[in-house]
């Protein structure tokens, strides 16, 4: 295989993010006459065409057998990405503090959102609160049990008014304040400009917000979601249930790239009088296919006299850093956290609302609002970690407040943007470029997965929808294919893309493609609305956590190759009631 070959030098694009050794690159010779074209778009594209011609270059694999082993693939992709051995601190990370994902041998690409602390953290609190036990007086029966299973904080609810707990605050603990200021600090934001309430999930956030925003007077909600999301979803029918007029960006098959003119008019204010035009509800990129959208939306929505409400909760842990959260300055921003990656995705929402938008808010419960407490068993006192990281910042222990370790968000901020998010680009360009690679072993070739969204793109999120086709061209149900590969320790998702707008030159595909989310309605083609909303793609989905590893894109790449046999779904069937397991109806 040959290696990536940049035939310029480049130049850095802004905040580093193409840096010019991408690749392995010889010397520009002295009688090159061509001139070097320094631009990050050029760098951009030169990633994809290299990244394309390097992996696997001429080359299907029509039989999983017939697949390189993990070793030579991890030595080819390093030949291909050099600069992933830079990366190699996050390896040191995931074997000293999540090591428990080397000895499940599990593969989580199933997480979204931002994790808290480490699993080593985890153990040793359990052990130093076992060992306290242990060398104190036996408890009494009324004495409180040890929640050993939830690390460091269990919630409660809240209950009043959202706005007057964003204006004056609420009854909130040490605890929770602290926990608040780690918080906003891991994500930049000021609590000059924001008030922030934890919420128990995403969905509550969004809920909250469509339940006091003011639609009798702003009356649009504008989405820009490729997936179904719970969350959204649940905002869209209470802000209906209060005057709302809900509408929603469409994505042109088979890229699924926002409809631009669409978008635009639907968002441009035609009168000249300026006035509100209602909510802009914008994900910075889709959570299930990768996509990024471009902020320029959001500056256009503000031109417009939108309201804008940042989703956050899809983005990488430093996507943040880069993000200029001063410079668009958004009404509403939602993100979201877990407890332990591969251990513990139980967590908690966030709502950010800027202290200029709070008047604006109408009078409404805060149901979904929580307080974050301490455990029941524990004091203040043994929140403090006996172990702290050198990177440890201290500063925010004023007027004898306390801080919270929470190491997973410390370790993020040790590594940087740069080499979480160079690491997730190589990883997941190769996944993409391998996946396609794999074709059935019949004359036409048939391609085993079809790739949603992007493709090989560098700056591509890094999450991926695909589906499992067999050698007819019928697809395999993302539900099966999710299973399956939880028995193979990777743990997958499933998701449902919709708001697809088809040009006349796909109207023939458009019928096959588009089924509801039981799978029922393939060969529709209709004109209503409501029916369009209904239909979509139900999807296959993985997603890259900054532990992921190249083995995790391996076993992932090598368990769907598997599908290239006929008969794999009906082999893993006997094998799994062979081994006197229930049978899992699929």
């Amino acid at each position: 295989m040959q290696s990536l070959v940049q035939n310029e030098a480049f130049q850095a694009c802004p905040q580093g993010c193409c840096p010019t050794s991408f690749f392995n690159s010889p010397l520009p010779s002295q009688n090159t006459t061509s001139k070097p074209r320094n631009s990050s778009s050029e760098c951009r594209h030169s990633f994809a065409a290299t990244t394309a011609s390097s992996i696997f270059p001429n080359t299907k694999f029509t039989n999983h057998e017939s697949l390189p082993s993990l070793q030579e693939s991890f030595s080819e992709f390093n030949k291909v990405y050099p600069k992933y051995s830079e990366t190699e601190q996050v390896d040191l990370v995931r074997a000293k503090e999540y090591y428990h994902l080397s000895f499940s041998n599990n593969s989580c690409l199933d997480y979204i959102g931002i994790g808290l602390f480490s699993y080593y953290q985890r153990q040793h609190h359990d052990t130093s609160k076992t060992q306290l036990a242990s060398s104190s007086t036996p408890q009494t029966p009324q004495s409180p049990p040890l929640y050993s299973d939830i690390p460091f904080f269990s919630i409660s609810y809240k209950t009043g008014n959202l706005k007057n707990l964003l204006l004056h605050g609420g009854q909130g603990s040490e605890f929770e304040s602290a926990m608040r200021r780690r918080l906003m600090r891991f994500h930049n934001i000021s609590e000059n400009d924001y008030s922030m309430v934890f919420t128990a999930n995403r969905t509550s956030a969004f809920k909250l917000v469509a339940d006091s925003y003011p639609f009798q007077s702003s009356k649009k909600l504008l989405t820009v979601y490729d997936y179904e999301s719970e969350a959204v979803e649940a905002m869209i029918s209470c802000s209906e249930k209060r005057g709302a007029r809900a509408m929603s960006a469409e994505f042109s098959w088979p890229r699924l790239r926002i409809q631009s003119a669409k978008l635009r008019k639907m968002i441009v204010n035609k009168r000249k009088k300026k006035k509100k035009r209602g909510l802009f509800v914008f994900p910075l990129h889709s959570r299930v296919t990768g996509a990024r959208y471009p902020y320029l939306w959001m500056s256009i929505a503000q031109e417009n006299g939108w309201h804008v409400l940042i989703d956050a909760c899809a983005l990488g842990p430093k996507d943040m850093d880069s993000f200029g959260l001063s410079l668009f300055r958004p009404d509403f921003l939602i993100c979201s956290f877990y407890k332990v990656l591969g251990e513990n995705p139980s967590g908690f929402g966030c709502l950010f609302v800027k202290k200029s938008a709070i008047s604006i808010l109408e009078s409404s419960s805060c149901a979904g609002v929580i307080t974050v407490v301490p455990e029941d068993s524990v004091t203040v006192e043994e929140q403090r970690p006996v172990e702290r990281l050198q990177n440890e910042n201290e500063q925010d222990s004023e007027n004898g407040s306390f801080n919270i370790e929470c190491r997973c968000l410390d370790q993020v901020d040790s590594l940087g943007l740069i080499l979480v998010t160079n690491r997730a680009r190589y990883l997941i360009n190769w996944l993409v470029n391998s996946m396609l690679k794999l074709k059935h072993p019949n004359a036409e070739g048939v391609p085993l997965v079809k790739i949603y969204g992007p493709k090989i793109k560098f700056d591509r999120g890094p999450a991926l929808a695909f589906n499992v086709f067999d050698w007819k061209g019928e697809k395999v149900e993302p539900v099966l294919v999710q299973k399956l590969a939880d028995r193979s320790n990777i743990s997958l998702s499933y998701g449902f893309l919709h708001h697809i707008w088809f040009a006349d030159k796909y109207a023939a595909e458009k019928g096959r493609v588009l089924q509801t989310k039981e799978g029922r309605g393939q060969g529709m083609n209709t004109n209503k609305k409501k029916d369009r909303d209904n239909l979509g793609v139900t999807v296959v989905t993985a997603a890259l956590s900054f532990l992921a590893n190249f083995e995790d894109m391996y076993k992932l790449w090598a368990f769907v190759a598997r599908f290239l046999d006929a008969d794999f779904v009906e082999k893993e069937r006997w094998r799994y009631t062979a081994l006197n397991q229930k049978t899992v109806e699929v």
